[in-house]
């Protein structure tokens, strides 16, 4: 079987124009956002696309609005022609891939953009006077927001920009990336984008690790001690199912298992599944999030419990 070729955009406006040409021709349109060096959890969400609209658009963009000036934006591991030969790779392809060089660059140079947010941080943007941030005020402020203070802010506003330039129907999001996809889903909520946003399942490697584009920074070691994560989510279900829901019990429990593995916590949270706040007991849905440090990267993780 020939792989199917996708066309490549990188151009805002040719994107805009491709999307509305087949809109008039009645076409269905699905968008996977990524930052590129894609692995198996994100054909999944190209898969799951697929299920909901005719023409898939994935789009490659590497965000600067969602790092500071102390993360690993000039690390993340980025492989164009590899991930192109992954979506060839796929049974039905896909239609695009949109591939900006900056979706910040307006065409007005303006010195160097703050970017600060109240707390004084700084993100990675310079240039070409973008002020517009996009803030979902509650869900950003845990979890990940507390030690990523500019993130949901850069998250949620380039989302809302692929969104007005791709004008999908639709948009599939990971779930391992659990307070993003809320995030997503509010703001197209308060914001009336008429998008349906989808959660697509985590996607775990064969030894538990939940996929991610920066476990190719991981050593050996360090891989086999991440395993502690996974480990210690499944327990903390394993426990809850069998009649403990004391949250904070949970919690403890978690925490030692990942530490006793050699890793640095950022965060263990166990709360509602639609708003993430925190809870002290399992009465309804929740979701149990972590975030630690093993060597010099960060794994996020997550499981959902259920309420039994």
């Amino acid at each position: 079987m020939s792989q199917k070729e996708p066309q490549i955009i990188r151009n805002k406006q040719e994107m805009r124009n491709w999307s509305r040409s087949m809109r008039a021709q009645n076409k269905t349109i699905g968008l996977v956002p990524t930052m590129g060096y894609l692995h198996q959890g994100h054909l999944s969400l190209i898969t799951e696309a697929q299920k909901h609209t005719q023409l898939t658009v994935v789009s490659i963009y590497i965000n600067p609005g969602q790092f500071t000036i102390n993360e690993d934006l000039s690390t993340y591991p980025s492989d164009f022609q590899g991930d192109i030969n992954k979506l060839k790779s796929l049974p039905n392809g896909v239609d695009v891939v949109f591939n900006p060089q900056n979706l910040y660059d307006y065409g007005v140079e303006t010195g160097e953009l703050g970017g600060e947010n109240e707390r004084g941080v700084v993100c990675c943007l310079e240039g070409g006077g973008h002020e517009t941030w996009v803030r979902v005020e509650k869900l950003e402020k845990g979890m990940c927001g507390k030690s990523r203070p500019v993130f949901f802010r850069g998250v949620a506003t380039v989302v809302a920009k692929l969104f007005n330039i791709v004008e999908p129907d639709v948009a599939v999001f990971g779930k391992k990336d659990y307070q993003q996809w809320r995030v997503i889903r509010r703001m197209v909520r308060d914001l009336d984008f008429a998008v349906k946003v989808i959660g697509s399942e985590l996607l775990r490697e064969e030894d538990g690790l939940a996929m991610s584009s920066r476990n190719v920074h991981l050593s050996q070691q360090e891989r086999e001690q991440a395993l502690s994560i996974s480990r210690a989510l499944f327990e903390a279900k394993s426990a809850a199912k069998k009649g403990n829901n004391n949250c904070s019990e949970l919690r403890r429990s978690v925490i030692e298992s990942i530490e006793a593995a050699g890793g640095k916590i950022d965060y263990v949270e166990i709360g509602d599944q639609e708003s993430l706040e925190t809870v002290e007991e399992i009465k309804d849905g929740v979701v149990v999030c972590v975030a630690a440090w093993f060597g010099k990267v960060r794994l996020i993780d997550n499981i959902e419990i259920d309420a039994s």
